[in-house]
Protein backbone atom coordinates (compact mmCIF):
# COMPACT_ATOMS: atom_id res chain seq x y z
CA UNK A 1 0.00 0.00 0.00
CA UNK A 2 1.28 3.47 -0.88
CA UNK A 3 2.05 6.30 1.55
CA UNK A 4 -0.87 8.24 2.99
CA UNK A 5 -1.66 11.71 1.66
CA UNK A 6 -3.28 14.67 3.44
CA UNK A 7 -6.46 15.64 1.61
CA UNK A 8 -9.42 17.85 2.43
CA UNK A 9 -12.89 16.85 1.20
CA UNK A 10 -15.53 19.57 0.98
CA UNK A 11 -19.08 18.54 1.79
CA UNK A 12 -21.94 19.96 -0.27
CA UNK A 13 -22.92 22.07 2.78
CA UNK A 14 -19.48 23.66 2.74
CA UNK A 15 -17.96 21.84 5.71
CA UNK A 16 -14.42 20.55 5.33
CA UNK A 17 -13.17 17.12 6.38
CA UNK A 18 -9.52 16.20 6.72
CA UNK A 19 -8.84 12.91 4.96
CA UNK A 20 -5.86 10.63 4.86
CA UNK A 21 -5.98 8.66 1.59
CA UNK A 22 -3.79 5.95 0.21
CA UNK A 23 -3.84 3.71 -2.85
CA UNK A 24 -2.43 0.26 -3.61
CA UNK A 25 -2.36 -1.53 -7.00
CA UNK A 26 -4.15 -4.81 -7.72
CA UNK A 27 -2.13 -7.14 -9.95
CA UNK A 28 -3.02 -10.38 -11.77
CA UNK A 29 -0.89 -13.52 -11.77
CA UNK A 30 1.27 -12.15 -14.54
CA UNK A 31 1.96 -8.99 -12.49
CA UNK A 32 -0.06 -6.66 -14.66
CA UNK A 33 -2.05 -3.93 -12.86
CA UNK A 34 -5.75 -4.66 -13.24
CA UNK A 35 -7.11 -2.29 -10.60
CA UNK A 36 -6.40 -0.48 -7.36
CA UNK A 37 -7.59 -0.20 -3.79
CA UNK A 38 -8.34 3.24 -2.41
CA UNK A 39 -8.54 3.82 1.35
CA UNK A 40 -9.94 7.00 2.90
CA UNK A 41 -9.82 7.76 6.63
CA UNK A 42 -11.51 10.74 8.29
CA UNK A 43 -8.89 12.37 10.56
CA UNK A 44 -10.71 15.67 11.13
CA UNK A 45 -10.88 15.26 14.89
CA UNK A 46 -7.25 14.11 15.20
CA UNK A 47 -6.00 17.03 13.08
CA UNK A 48 -8.07 19.48 15.11
CA UNK A 49 -6.66 18.08 18.35
CA UNK A 50 -3.11 18.31 16.98
CA UNK A 51 -3.65 21.96 16.00
CA UNK A 52 -5.08 22.67 19.44
CA UNK A 53 -2.10 21.09 21.19
CA UNK A 54 0.30 23.00 18.95
CA UNK A 55 -1.50 26.26 19.70
CA UNK A 56 -1.46 25.61 23.46
CA UNK A 57 2.25 24.85 23.33
CA UNK A 58 2.97 28.27 21.86
CA UNK A 59 0.35 30.50 23.47
CA UNK A 60 -0.60 31.84 26.88
CA UNK A 61 -3.95 30.37 27.91
CA UNK A 62 -5.06 33.49 29.81
CA UNK A 63 -4.43 36.24 27.25
CA UNK A 64 -4.19 34.30 23.98
CA UNK A 65 -0.82 35.94 23.28
CA UNK A 66 2.20 33.88 22.33
CA UNK A 67 4.11 32.57 25.34
CA UNK A 68 7.70 33.01 26.43
CA UNK A 69 8.92 29.83 24.70
CA UNK A 70 7.55 30.84 21.31
CA UNK A 71 8.64 34.46 21.78
CA UNK A 72 12.22 33.38 22.47
CA UNK A 73 12.18 31.31 19.28
CA UNK A 74 11.11 34.39 17.31
CA UNK A 75 13.72 36.49 19.09
CA UNK A 76 16.43 33.97 18.21
CA UNK A 77 15.38 34.14 14.56
CA UNK A 78 15.49 37.95 14.71
CA UNK A 79 19.02 37.84 16.15
CA UNK A 80 20.11 35.53 13.33
CA UNK A 81 18.60 37.83 10.70
CA UNK A 82 20.41 40.78 12.29
CA UNK A 83 23.72 38.93 12.07
CA UNK A 84 23.30 37.40 8.62
CA UNK A 85 21.23 40.02 6.77
CA UNK A 86 22.20 43.15 8.74
CA UNK A 87 18.58 43.73 9.77
CA UNK A 88 17.63 46.02 12.63
CA UNK A 89 15.03 45.11 15.29
CA UNK A 90 14.10 46.31 18.77
CA UNK A 91 13.08 44.27 21.81
CA UNK A 92 10.70 45.95 24.23
CA UNK A 93 10.34 44.48 27.74
CA UNK A 94 7.25 45.63 29.70
CA UNK A 95 6.47 45.28 33.40
CA UNK A 96 3.16 46.57 34.75
CA UNK A 97 3.12 49.08 37.60
CA UNK A 98 0.49 48.79 40.35
CA UNK A 99 -0.78 45.44 39.11
CA UNK A 100 -0.35 43.98 42.60
CA UNK A 101 -2.81 46.57 43.97
CA UNK A 102 -5.60 45.10 41.84
CA UNK A 103 -4.65 41.53 42.75
CA UNK A 104 -4.51 42.27 46.48
CA UNK A 105 -7.64 44.43 46.52
CA UNK A 106 -9.97 42.48 44.26
CA UNK A 107 -8.45 39.01 43.97
CA UNK A 108 -6.80 37.00 41.22
CA UNK A 109 -9.95 36.80 39.11
CA UNK A 110 -9.86 40.56 38.72
CA UNK A 111 -6.12 40.45 38.06
CA UNK A 112 -6.64 37.91 35.28
CA UNK A 113 -9.30 40.07 33.65
CA UNK A 114 -7.00 43.10 33.85
CA UNK A 115 -4.26 41.16 32.06
CA UNK A 116 -6.70 40.12 29.30
CA UNK A 117 -7.84 43.70 28.76
CA UNK A 118 -4.29 45.06 28.72
CA UNK A 119 -3.23 42.33 26.28
CA UNK A 120 -5.90 43.55 23.83
CA UNK A 121 -4.85 47.16 24.41
CA UNK A 122 -1.19 46.39 23.67
CA UNK A 123 -2.02 44.26 20.63
CA UNK A 124 -4.00 47.14 19.12
CA UNK A 125 -1.04 49.47 19.57
CA UNK A 126 1.60 47.55 17.59
CA UNK A 127 2.10 46.79 13.91
CA UNK A 128 0.80 43.59 12.33
CA UNK A 129 4.36 42.37 11.67
CA UNK A 130 5.39 42.69 15.33
CA UNK A 131 5.17 39.94 17.96
CA UNK A 132 3.56 40.52 21.36
CA UNK A 133 3.97 37.92 24.10
CA UNK A 134 3.10 37.42 27.73
CA UNK A 135 6.39 36.41 29.32
CA UNK A 136 4.93 35.53 32.71
CA UNK A 137 3.02 37.20 35.56
CA UNK A 138 2.53 40.86 34.65
CA UNK A 139 5.46 40.96 32.20
CA UNK A 140 5.13 41.29 28.42
CA UNK A 141 7.54 41.36 25.52
CA UNK A 142 7.25 43.01 22.09
CA UNK A 143 9.54 42.25 19.17
CA UNK A 144 9.50 45.19 16.76
CA UNK A 145 10.70 43.85 13.41
CA UNK A 146 12.91 45.95 11.11
CA UNK A 147 12.29 48.98 13.27
CA UNK A 148 14.73 51.88 13.82
CA UNK A 149 15.25 52.93 17.41
CA UNK A 150 13.52 56.31 17.09
CA UNK A 151 10.40 54.62 15.70
CA UNK A 152 10.54 52.00 18.47
CA UNK A 153 10.71 54.74 21.12
CA UNK A 154 7.66 56.42 19.57
CA UNK A 155 5.71 53.14 19.59
CA UNK A 156 6.73 52.46 23.20
CA UNK A 157 5.69 55.94 24.30
CA UNK A 158 2.30 55.54 22.62
CA UNK A 159 1.79 52.21 24.41
CA UNK A 160 2.91 53.68 27.73
CA UNK A 161 0.45 56.54 27.37
CA UNK A 162 -2.36 54.19 26.35
CA UNK A 163 -1.81 52.02 29.43
CA UNK A 164 -1.49 55.07 31.69
CA UNK A 165 -4.83 56.54 30.55
CA UNK A 166 -6.57 53.14 30.69
CA UNK A 167 -8.92 52.58 33.62
CA UNK A 168 -9.78 49.11 34.86
CA UNK A 169 -13.22 48.85 36.47
CA UNK A 170 -14.12 45.95 38.73
CA UNK A 171 -17.25 45.75 40.88
CA UNK A 172 -17.64 49.50 40.90
CA UNK A 173 -14.00 50.23 41.69
CA UNK A 174 -11.74 51.98 39.20
CA UNK A 175 -8.01 51.35 39.03
CA UNK A 176 -5.21 53.00 37.09
CA UNK A 177 -2.06 51.14 36.12
CA UNK A 178 1.19 52.10 34.49
CA UNK A 179 3.93 50.29 32.64
CA UNK A 180 7.73 50.47 32.84
CA UNK A 181 9.47 49.61 29.59
CA UNK A 182 13.01 48.65 28.64
CA UNK A 183 14.19 48.80 25.01
CA UNK A 184 17.26 47.14 23.52
CA UNK A 185 18.46 47.29 19.92
CA UNK A 186 19.05 44.04 18.02
CA UNK A 187 21.63 44.50 15.29
CA UNK A 188 24.76 42.90 13.87
CA UNK A 189 26.66 43.65 17.09
CA UNK A 190 24.13 41.99 19.38
CA UNK A 191 25.17 38.88 21.26
CA UNK A 192 22.81 36.02 22.10
CA UNK A 193 19.29 35.57 23.41
CA UNK A 194 20.30 35.54 27.08
CA UNK A 195 22.30 38.78 26.80
CA UNK A 196 19.55 40.62 24.96
CA UNK A 197 16.79 39.52 27.35
CA UNK A 198 18.99 40.42 30.31
CA UNK A 199 19.74 43.86 28.85
CA UNK A 200 16.05 44.59 28.19
CA UNK A 201 15.16 43.41 31.68
CA UNK A 202 17.84 45.65 33.22
CA UNK A 203 16.54 48.64 31.25
CA UNK A 204 13.01 47.90 32.42
CA UNK A 205 14.04 47.80 36.07
CA UNK A 206 16.03 50.99 35.61
CA UNK A 207 12.80 52.59 34.38
CA UNK A 208 11.12 51.41 37.56
CA UNK A 209 13.91 52.80 39.72
CA UNK A 210 13.69 56.15 37.95
CA UNK A 211 10.06 56.56 39.00
CA UNK A 212 8.09 53.95 37.02
CA UNK A 213 5.74 54.54 34.07
CA UNK A 214 8.54 55.44 31.69
CA UNK A 215 10.62 54.11 28.79
CA UNK A 216 14.34 53.35 29.22
CA UNK A 217 16.68 52.53 26.33
CA UNK A 218 19.55 50.18 27.16
CA UNK A 219 23.04 51.60 26.66
CA UNK A 220 25.96 49.17 27.22
CA UNK A 221 28.09 51.84 28.92
CA UNK A 222 25.36 53.01 31.29
CA UNK A 223 26.66 52.32 34.83
CA UNK A 224 23.18 52.19 36.36
CA UNK A 225 21.94 49.71 33.77
CA UNK A 226 25.04 47.56 34.17
CA UNK A 227 24.43 47.41 37.92
CA UNK A 228 20.77 46.52 37.33
CA UNK A 229 21.80 43.78 34.96
CA UNK A 230 24.27 42.32 37.42
CA UNK A 231 21.68 42.30 40.19
CA UNK A 232 19.17 40.57 37.93
CA UNK A 233 21.75 37.91 37.16
CA UNK A 234 22.33 37.50 40.88
CA UNK A 235 18.62 36.85 41.39
CA UNK A 236 18.88 33.91 38.99
CA UNK A 237 21.98 32.62 40.79
CA UNK A 238 20.22 32.85 44.17
CA UNK A 239 17.26 30.85 42.92
CA UNK A 240 19.66 28.28 41.50
CA UNK A 241 21.58 28.18 44.80
CA UNK A 242 18.38 27.45 46.71
CA UNK A 243 17.53 24.62 44.34
CA UNK A 244 21.06 23.20 43.98
CA UNK A 245 22.03 23.30 47.68
CA UNK A 246 24.69 25.96 47.18
CA UNK A 247 23.95 27.88 50.38
CA UNK A 248 26.08 27.30 53.47
CA UNK A 249 25.81 28.23 57.12
CA UNK A 250 28.78 29.70 58.98
CA UNK A 251 29.01 30.94 62.55
CA UNK A 252 31.01 33.49 64.53
CA UNK A 253 31.32 33.46 68.34
CA UNK A 254 30.25 36.41 70.46
CA UNK A 255 32.24 36.62 73.71
CA UNK A 256 31.77 38.43 76.98
CA UNK A 257 33.84 41.62 77.17
CA UNK A 258 34.56 41.07 80.87
CA UNK A 259 34.68 37.32 81.49
CA UNK A 260 37.64 35.30 80.28
CA UNK A 261 35.50 32.22 79.68
CA UNK A 262 34.33 30.30 76.62
CA UNK A 263 31.67 32.12 74.70
CA UNK A 264 28.05 30.99 75.01
CA UNK A 265 26.67 33.03 72.13
CA UNK A 266 27.20 32.64 68.39
CA UNK A 267 25.78 34.27 65.28
CA UNK A 268 24.72 32.05 62.38
CA UNK A 269 25.88 33.55 59.09
CA UNK A 270 24.96 32.82 55.48
CA UNK A 271 27.32 32.14 52.58
CA UNK A 272 26.90 30.93 49.00
CA UNK A 273 29.24 28.74 46.98
CA UNK A 274 29.66 28.86 43.22
CA UNK A 275 29.99 25.91 40.85
CA UNK A 276 33.71 25.62 41.71
CA UNK A 277 33.01 25.62 45.44
CA UNK A 278 34.36 29.14 46.01
CA UNK A 279 32.70 31.15 48.78
CA UNK A 280 30.56 34.16 47.87
CA UNK A 281 30.12 36.87 50.49
CA UNK A 282 26.57 37.87 51.51
CA UNK A 283 27.29 41.48 50.53
CA UNK A 284 27.51 40.25 46.93
CA UNK A 285 24.10 38.56 46.79
CA UNK A 286 21.89 39.75 49.68
CA UNK A 287 21.10 43.15 48.07
CA UNK A 288 19.83 41.34 44.96
CA UNK A 289 17.83 38.92 47.12
CA UNK A 290 16.19 41.89 48.85
CA UNK A 291 15.52 43.68 45.59
CA UNK A 292 13.93 40.70 43.87
CA UNK A 293 11.83 39.50 46.82
CA UNK A 294 13.90 36.40 47.55
CA UNK A 295 14.79 37.11 51.18
CA UNK A 296 11.69 35.44 52.56
CA UNK A 297 12.68 32.20 50.86
CA UNK A 298 16.30 32.62 51.96
CA UNK A 299 15.25 33.23 55.59
CA UNK A 300 13.08 30.13 55.54
CA UNK A 301 16.03 28.10 54.28
CA UNK A 302 18.30 29.44 57.04
CA UNK A 303 15.80 28.74 59.83
CA UNK A 304 14.91 25.28 58.53
CA UNK A 305 18.54 24.26 58.04
CA UNK A 306 19.73 25.68 61.35
CA UNK A 307 16.91 24.05 63.34
CA UNK A 308 17.51 20.70 61.63
CA UNK A 309 21.20 20.74 62.60
CA UNK A 310 20.43 21.89 66.14
CA UNK A 311 17.92 19.08 66.55
CA UNK A 312 20.47 16.51 65.42
CA UNK A 313 23.12 17.95 67.70
CA UNK A 314 20.89 18.14 70.76
CA UNK A 315 19.76 14.56 70.24
CA UNK A 316 23.31 13.22 70.49
CA UNK A 317 24.91 15.40 73.18
CA UNK A 318 24.54 16.06 76.89
CA UNK A 319 23.59 19.56 78.12
CA UNK A 320 27.06 19.89 79.67
CA UNK A 321 28.66 19.23 76.26
CA UNK A 322 26.81 22.00 74.49
CA UNK A 323 29.16 24.88 73.91
CA UNK A 324 26.67 27.52 72.76
CA UNK A 325 23.45 28.21 74.64
CA UNK A 326 22.28 31.01 72.31
CA UNK A 327 22.25 31.01 68.51
CA UNK A 328 21.53 34.28 66.70
CA UNK A 329 19.80 34.19 63.31
CA UNK A 330 19.31 37.21 61.06
CA UNK A 331 15.82 37.98 59.77
CA UNK A 332 15.03 40.32 56.88
CA UNK A 333 12.40 43.00 56.70
CA UNK A 334 10.46 40.80 54.26
CA UNK A 335 10.10 38.10 56.94
CA UNK A 336 9.09 40.62 59.60
CA UNK A 337 6.31 41.87 57.33
CA UNK A 338 5.07 38.47 56.15
CA UNK A 339 1.98 37.29 58.00
CA UNK A 340 2.80 33.61 57.40
CA UNK A 341 6.42 33.72 58.56
CA UNK A 342 5.52 33.83 62.25
CA UNK A 343 3.40 30.72 61.79
CA UNK A 344 6.30 29.09 59.95
CA UNK A 345 8.65 29.80 62.86
CA UNK A 346 6.20 28.37 65.38
CA UNK A 347 5.90 25.21 63.28
CA UNK A 348 9.70 24.89 63.07
CA UNK A 349 10.11 25.21 66.84
CA UNK A 350 7.50 22.50 67.36
CA UNK A 351 8.73 20.20 64.60
CA UNK A 352 12.41 20.25 65.64
CA UNK A 353 11.83 20.56 69.40
CA UNK A 354 14.16 23.55 69.65
CA UNK A 355 13.87 25.43 72.98
CA UNK A 356 12.93 29.01 72.01
CA UNK A 357 15.19 30.39 74.75
CA UNK A 358 18.22 29.11 72.77
CA UNK A 359 17.39 31.29 69.74
CA UNK A 360 18.05 35.00 69.28
CA UNK A 361 16.68 36.71 66.18
CA UNK A 362 18.62 39.68 64.84
CA UNK A 363 16.71 42.36 62.94
CA UNK A 364 18.11 45.50 61.42
CA UNK A 365 17.11 48.96 62.46
CA UNK A 366 15.99 49.73 58.89
CA UNK A 367 13.78 46.62 58.68
CA UNK A 368 12.17 47.39 62.04
CA UNK A 369 11.16 50.97 61.29
CA UNK A 370 9.73 50.13 57.84
CA UNK A 371 6.66 48.85 59.70
CA UNK A 372 7.22 49.53 63.37
CA UNK A 373 3.87 48.23 64.60
CA UNK A 374 4.21 44.97 62.68
CA UNK A 375 7.80 44.50 63.90
CA UNK A 376 6.69 45.10 67.48
CA UNK A 377 3.89 42.54 67.24
CA UNK A 378 6.27 40.03 65.64
CA UNK A 379 8.85 40.45 68.42
CA UNK A 380 6.28 40.26 71.21
CA UNK A 381 4.78 37.03 69.83
CA UNK A 382 8.15 35.27 69.73
CA UNK A 383 9.38 36.70 73.03
CA UNK A 384 6.27 35.20 74.61
CA UNK A 385 7.62 31.83 73.49
CA UNK A 386 10.98 32.56 75.09
CA UNK A 387 13.03 33.85 72.14
CA UNK A 388 15.56 36.68 72.38
CA UNK A 389 15.91 39.63 70.03
CA UNK A 390 18.81 41.83 68.97
CA UNK A 391 18.57 45.11 67.09
CA UNK A 392 21.37 44.95 64.53
CA UNK A 393 23.34 47.87 63.04
CA UNK A 394 22.02 50.17 65.75
CA UNK A 395 22.95 53.80 65.19
CA UNK A 396 22.78 53.71 61.39
CA UNK A 397 19.34 55.37 61.28
CA UNK A 398 18.31 58.97 61.76
CA UNK A 399 16.07 58.48 64.79
CA UNK A 400 17.38 55.37 66.52
CA UNK A 401 16.81 56.54 70.10
CA UNK A 402 13.36 57.92 69.29
CA UNK A 403 11.78 54.52 68.61
CA UNK A 404 14.07 52.33 70.72
CA UNK A 405 11.57 52.35 73.58
CA UNK A 406 8.94 50.88 71.27
CA UNK A 407 10.89 47.77 70.29
CA UNK A 408 11.10 45.13 73.05
CA UNK A 409 14.59 43.86 72.19
CA UNK A 410 17.21 42.36 74.50
CA UNK A 411 20.47 43.27 72.74
CA UNK A 412 21.77 46.32 70.90
CA UNK A 413 24.37 45.49 68.25
CA UNK A 414 26.24 48.73 67.64
CA UNK A 415 26.77 49.57 63.98
CA UNK A 416 30.16 48.14 62.96
CA UNK A 417 31.20 51.31 61.16
CA UNK A 418 31.54 53.08 64.51
CA UNK A 419 33.47 50.16 65.98
CA UNK A 420 35.94 50.13 63.09
CA UNK A 421 36.66 53.85 63.62
CA UNK A 422 36.65 53.84 67.43
CA UNK A 423 40.45 53.98 67.76
CA UNK A 424 41.07 56.73 65.21
CA UNK A 425 37.93 58.87 65.50
CA UNK A 426 36.89 60.50 68.82
CA UNK A 427 33.40 61.06 67.43
CA UNK A 428 32.95 57.33 66.80
CA UNK A 429 34.14 56.65 70.36
CA UNK A 430 31.59 59.12 71.73
CA UNK A 431 28.76 57.59 69.67
CA UNK A 432 29.58 54.08 70.88
CA UNK A 433 29.78 55.35 74.45
CA UNK A 434 26.40 57.06 74.09
CA UNK A 435 24.68 54.01 72.58
CA UNK A 436 26.14 51.77 75.29
CA UNK A 437 24.98 54.13 78.05
CA UNK A 438 21.41 54.43 76.72
CA UNK A 439 21.21 50.68 76.21
CA UNK A 440 22.23 50.00 79.79
CA UNK A 441 19.79 52.59 81.16
CA UNK A 442 17.04 50.69 79.33
CA UNK A 443 18.21 47.35 80.68
CA UNK A 444 19.62 46.12 77.38
CA UNK A 445 22.88 44.31 76.72
CA UNK A 446 25.23 45.79 74.11
CA UNK A 447 27.26 43.99 71.47
CA UNK A 448 30.14 45.49 69.49
CA UNK A 449 30.64 43.84 66.09
CA UNK A 450 33.52 44.25 63.62
CA UNK A 451 36.08 44.27 66.43
CA UNK A 452 39.38 43.97 64.56
CA UNK A 453 42.21 44.97 66.92
CA UNK A 454 43.40 44.54 70.49
CA UNK A 455 43.28 48.31 70.98
CA UNK A 456 39.64 48.42 69.87
CA UNK A 457 38.87 45.66 72.39
CA UNK A 458 40.57 47.72 75.09
CA UNK A 459 38.53 50.83 74.24
CA UNK A 460 35.28 48.86 74.20
CA UNK A 461 36.03 47.35 77.60
CA UNK A 462 36.71 50.86 78.93
CA UNK A 463 33.32 51.98 77.64
CA UNK A 464 31.65 48.98 79.24
CA UNK A 465 30.24 47.17 76.21
CA UNK A 466 28.92 43.75 77.26
CA UNK A 467 29.84 41.52 74.28
CA UNK A 468 32.43 41.53 71.50
CA UNK A 469 32.35 40.01 68.03
CA UNK A 470 34.89 40.28 65.24
CA UNK A 471 37.88 38.85 63.40
CA UNK A 472 40.28 39.57 66.28
CA UNK A 473 38.21 37.14 68.36
CA UNK A 474 37.35 34.52 65.74
CA UNK A 475 36.72 34.44 62.01
CA UNK A 476 33.47 32.91 60.72
CA UNK A 477 33.74 29.13 60.44
CA UNK A 478 31.57 26.50 58.69
CA UNK A 479 28.61 25.45 60.78
CA UNK A 480 28.03 22.91 62.15
CA UNK A 481 31.59 22.09 63.19
CA UNK A 482 33.22 20.82 66.37
CA UNK A 483 31.93 23.91 68.13
CA UNK A 484 28.36 22.80 67.55
CA UNK A 485 28.56 19.11 66.80
CA UNK A 486 29.33 16.43 69.33
CA UNK A 487 33.11 16.33 69.71
CA UNK A 488 33.19 12.55 69.46
CA UNK A 489 30.82 12.15 66.56
CA UNK A 490 30.48 14.91 63.97
CA UNK A 491 27.22 15.64 62.18
CA UNK A 492 27.09 14.38 58.61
Amino acid sequence: MGLANHTALIHRDGTSHSIEDSAAPIRNREGAIVGSVLVFRDVTQARSLARQISWQANHDALTGLVNRHYFEQKLTQAIESAHQENQHHVLCYLDLDQFKVVNDTCGHTAGDELLRQLARLLRNGIRTIDTLARLGGDEFGILLYQCPLNRAIAIAEELRQAVYTFRFVWQGKSFGVGVSMGLVVIDADSLNLVNIMSAADAACYAAKDAGRNRVQVYQPDDVTLTHQRQERQWSVRIRRALEAHQLRLYHQPIISATLETASTHTEILLRMVDAEGQLIRPSDFIPAAERYDLMLEVDRWVVRTCFTELQRYRARSLPSDRRYSLHALNLSGASLGDRYFLEFLQEQFSQHQIPPETICFEITETAAISDLSQATRFIEELKALGCWFALDDFGSGMSSFAYLKTLPVDFLKIDGRFIQDIVSDPTAYAIVESINHVGHVMGLQTVAEFVESELAMQYLRQIGVDYLQGYIIAEPQPWPDVAVADSADSID
